[in-house]
């Protein structure tokens, strides 16, 4: 008997949990938006920083190949 009453209580509230109100769909929603959001500033700003880390590898090798040959051989 109670295997059977808890299985019928878990059925239920399986069944009312997959039932969302409009509310929390909306709540969903806006929580999705901020992280796309965020995803979407955390791209851009990785995005500057490789342009950065790139620029500064340039300019390194230019200022190396410049040292390379001032020396003489």
């Amino acid at each position: 008997m109670k295997k059977v009453l808890f299985l019928a209580v878990a059925a239920m509230s399986l069944s009312l949990a997959s039932c969302d109100s409009k509310k929390e769909d909306q709540m969903e929603a806006q929580g999705t938006a901020v992280k796309e959001a965020g995803e979407a500033k955390a791209d851009s700003l990785e995005a500057k920083a490789d342009a950065v880390r790139d620029s500064a590898d340039k300019k390194g090798e230019a200022i190396g190949d410049a040292a390379d040959a001032k020396d003489p051989k």
